[in-house]
């Protein structure tokens, strides 16, 4: 087989930039190791910035998104026992986030590359690549006891950060940054209300929480835990209850309880590869950098970089050069660092650090009560919330 860009991994920045592609009368395949139903069944986050929103709608699948997602206009700190709203609209000019499943996201995705008949190939597995550093690249997959190879021009690593796109890059040709923190995210789904109609981040002396919503009627808890805890250690009852105790009185009230859909510990990291680039292959999204969940930023920057690169490869095409291609790197790590800061500050912010002790929560907290009450530090906090945007080539 042979097509322009072959796409390897098949979530929701993969299935974008496809998406994109086929728009831009860009011919790709995308090549997936797990089935269909596996990408499906990833319980990932759900808060879109207006750069993603945008995304979505230059690839014609944002119509469900709009009539169902939740516009936000604010999200809500608590910390001292007391909420305090940072108004995102306000401070930014009118713009907002919307709470938009991942899965939903990548549920219309599969639907509209189905609806256009485009070749996505799934229980791919092993896959390899070769020759990227020339202008005759291949990949090779397994697919029920035989191997297939695709010639194409551009390979583009959607795979995630344990996918073999980054893996395939000599070690020497990559910089790599990491930063592992010493706690994790016990996370549950409920089809229950959402506590709030917006986000509350909580900062208590026992550990961060978050409530947040995946719709009017299903909700997403969060609570710290330490990175030796277990799922298993944790009935549904425990976690709701450790999970009251980190709100405030009236919060407390009105939570309304009930069984877990989906229970899971999330290890938190920072993590950086940089270029990313190398001759023919272009890493994006999970393949290239991690944040931790606390400013909402994983998903969005997976769908920004996939926007620069639908650009820079349309660029390439029609005008027969490869000037964007050439800074595609460039621009994604500027937005890419700016994101990690944000995600890192808010973090370190918001959570209680095992050797920070008492001294530690009296300074997060003296933070927290100068962030509320400074319009400049809330415009800060609004402006990386909403989403940088994107730079032009």
């Amino acid at each position: 087989m042979r097509t322009q860009v072959v796409i390897v991994g098949g979530g929701p920045s993969g299935l974008l930039l496809g998406q994109l592609l086929h728009c831009a009368g860009i011919e790709n395949i995308i090549v997936e190791r797990q089935s269909g139903d596996y990408v499906l069944g990833r319980i990932r986050a759900g808060v879109l910035e207006q750069v993603t929103m945008d995304l979505l709608k230059q690839a014609g699948v944002d119509k469900r998104a709009r009539a169902e997602g939740l516009p936000h206009d604010g999200i809500e700190l608590l910390f001292k026992g007391a909420r305090h709203r940072i108004d995102l609209n306000g401070l930014t000019g009118g713009k907002q986030v919307t709470v938009y499943g991942q899965t939903e996201v990548t549920h219309d995705l599969m639907d509209a590359r189905a609806a256009a008949g485009l070749t996505t190939i799934y229980n791919a597995a092993p896959v390899s690549l070769h020759d990227f550093d020339t202008a005759s690249p291949r990949v090779r997959y397994q697919k029920d006891g035989a191997t297939h190879e695709i010639a194409c021009d551009f390979i583009a690593g959607c795979d995630g950060y344990h996918g073999i796109s980054r893996a395939s890059v000599p070690a020497d040709a990559l910089h790599l940054y990491e930063k592992v923190y010493p706690f994790g995210w016990l996370g549950v789904l409920a089809d229950v209300p959402p506590l709030s109609h917006e986000l509350i981040y909580a900062n208590t002396p026992r550990g961060f929480a978050l409530c947040s919503m995946r719709s009017a009627t299903r909700s997403r808890y969060y609570v710290q835990v330490g990175t030796e805890e277990r799922v298993e250690n944790w009935s549904d009852d425990a976690f709701w209850n450790e999970l009251r105790n980190r709100l405030d009185p009236e919060a407390r009230e009105h939570l309304v309880t009930g069984p877990s859909l989906e229970k899971s510990i999330a290890p938190l990291r920072s993590f950086v590869a940089e270029p990313m680039r190398f001759g023919s292959l272009l890493l994006a999204g999970d393949a290239a950098h991690i944040v931790p969940p606390t400013g909402a930023k994983g998903l969005n920057l997976a769908t920004a970089d996939v926007g620069y690169l639908s650009r820079a490869l349309e660029i390439f095409y029609r005008e027969h050069s490869a000037s964007a291609l050439d800074r595609y790197s460039e621009l994604c790590l500027r937005r890419v660092w700016k994101a990690e800061r944000f995600s890192w500050w808010f973090t370190s912010l918001m959570h209680r650090f095992p050797d920070n002790g008492e001294f530690g929560q009296k300074i997060q907290e003296a933070e927290l009560d100068y962030l509320v009450n400074s319009r400049a530090a809330s415009t800060s906090l609004a402006e990386n919330y909403v989403g940088l945007p994107l730079e032009s080539f």
